[in-house]
């Protein structure tokens, strides 16, 4: 039997992690905006889940280095239909059979799962209360909310969870952001922040008892319940953006940026 590549593994990794083309704008409403951004997803759903849309982009405000921008757009075209053509109608058909709390139960669940990620990442930082406030999440929701269907740390305690990455750690030590990248099935990242992505999934415990069939799956299916719960964003984004692919790799740069800043 032939040997598979590693590289090649890689990327088959990195292009399948997800099924969601770029989601995540916040309302503007401030209460909308702070329960929106704490309820993120993680980045075991590459940056999508998080909030990045939301930014007003400032003018004269440097852009990330886009020289495979031809490309990217290519694949910024096939993530949009991909939304439109089949994400979008299986979210439809997904909320009308499970309801909006038990929705919200399960993202909730996926999140506390991720805990090790989150608080490996802190203690990488040197963010010692980041991380002991992540195994105390985790303690709290694992327990008082029902093994994570409820956030009880935020709930009960206001007990904030941390939106710490390998991405930001690589920033965190001086490394820059590379060149700006579109991912099929993936959507906006950049060469640094994709190779902190796949070195979350080594931090990720599921991973470790699960195939990759049984990995993909499971993204799939996290992807799908998130983007049930965030259905229309995309579009009034989309509606208000001279050029989406711009303003969605300049609010990606802004919003990685403030996050490494934190």
């Amino acid at each position: 039997m032939k040997k598979i590549n590693p590289f090649c593994f890689f990327c088959l990794f990195v292009f399948l992690m997800n099924l969601s083309p770029h989601l995540a704008m916040a309302t503007h409403n401030n209460q909308a905006v702070t329960s929106s951004k704490h309820e993120s997803t993680d980045n075991e759903d590459w940056i999508l889940g998080e909030d990045y849309l939301s930014e007003e982009t400032e003018e004269g405000v440097e852009d990330l280095s886009d020289p495979l921008e031809p490309v990217n757009r290519i694949f910024y075209r096939f993530n949009d239909r991909l939304y439109f053509w089949f994400i979008k109608p299986v979210c439809k058909g997904y909320n009308k059979v499970v309801p909006e709390v038990a929705r919200k139960g399960i993202r909730s669940f996926f999140s506390n799962v991720y805990t090790p990620v989150r608080a490996a990442n802190c203690l990488l930082q040197g963010k010692l209360g980041g991380f002991w406030r992540e195994i105390a999440r985790f303690i709290i929701n694992t327990t008082a909310g029902g093994l994570g269907f409820r956030d009880a740390a935020f709930e009960d305690y206001h007990v904030e969870k941390s939106a710490e990455d390998f991405g930001q750690t690589l920033g965190f030590y001086g490394i820059g952001f590379g060149p700006y990248l579109v991912i099929p099935f993936v959507g906006p990242s950049s060469l640094r922040d994709a190779a902190g992505s796949a070195a979350d999934s080594f931090m990720y415990p599921p991973n470790y008892y699960m195939n990759m069939w049984e990995s993909m799956g499971r993204s799939a299916y996290r992807k799908i319940n998130d983007v049930s719960l965030r259905l229309g964003e995309y579009e009034s984004f989309k509606e208000t953006a001279i050029d989406p692919y711009v303003s969605i790799r300049q609010a990606y740069y802004q919003y990685r940026l403030k996050q490494l800043k934190k």
